[in-house]
């Protein structure tokens, strides 16, 4: 079962360029029974591989930028292990609560993204560089907390405030993962919110699925699956936004 979870998370995460950990953790807290906190740091742990994975998938495609990645990862390394105490320090009804919302607004990104046209008015290197470093803030926290790899908030950002091409923004967004992803694992990790037991299937799932999806990215419209994929988010972002008080 476990390998099952890591194939749909890294088929869904490479095909939108996301890490996919809005699939694995309602999954994980679903069917395998982990509460909130381990889910979170399970997922980030795994959503490294992620992605590795899908950098390389989308990298033998020419649609990597590796100076924008360095300069978002600069910033998300130093506030990913910030993201991670603060959910550490959550109840886990309001950790859930919280990762609902995140869902519907995740869900939301996905809907509104054809009708959101693209900036191109940042003409200067440094203007740009300014917007990364800015993303990498956020993205670094919103990992750390939420358990995910940031793409949600790093696409949108690349794609409407810096004119990048969409699967250039999405194997970027994968590139900038990896070492962000790894501090709040890191982070998660010592805080004992990592199953370790379960990356032995979780991982090669991932492996092979987010290289399949990265590779189907550039063969496939995303238009349906983007629908399909926020119907589910809605859904389940609402379960978790019911979630009653202890």
């Amino acid at each position: 079962m476990t390998f099952l979870i890591g194939f749909l998370t890294g088929l869904f995460g490479g095909l939108l360029g996301v890490g996919g950990g809005i699939i694995m953790i309602p999954l994980m807290v679903g069917i395998l029974k982990l509460n909130q906190h381990k889910a979170h740091g399970t997922s980030l742990v795994a959503l490294v591989f992620t992605g590795i994975a899908g950098a390389i998938a989308y990298g033998t495609n020419g649609t990597v930028d590796v100076p924008a990645a360095v300069l978002m990862a600069a910033t998300a390394i130093i506030t990913a292990r910030a993201g991670a105490h603060f959910a550490h320090s959550l109840p886990e009804w309001k950790l859930k609560r919280s990762f609902g919302g995140f869902l519907i607004l995740v869900s939301l990104l996905l809907l509104l993204k054809p009708c959101l046209p693209a900036v191109h008015g940042l003409e200067s290197g440094w203007q740009k560089a300014v917007v990364l470093l800015l993303t990498g803030i956020f993205t670094g926290f919103l990992s750390g907390m939420m358990g995910v790899g940031g793409g949600v908030i790093m696409i949108p950002a690349m794609v409407l405030l810096t004119g990048f091409e969409q699967h250039l923004a999405q194997g970027t967004s994968l590139l900038t993962m990896v070492p962000a992803g790894a501090v709040g694992a890191y982070t998660h990790w010592k805080l004992g919110n990592v199953r370790t037991a379960l990356l032995s299937g979780l991982v090669p799932g991932i492996l092979i699925g987010t290289y399949l999806g990265g590779t189907a990215a550039h063969l496939l419209s995303e238009g349906t699956l983007r629908v399909v994929f926020a119907g589910v988010l809605i859904w389940t972002g609402g379960k978790y936004l019911r979630t009653k008080r202890h």
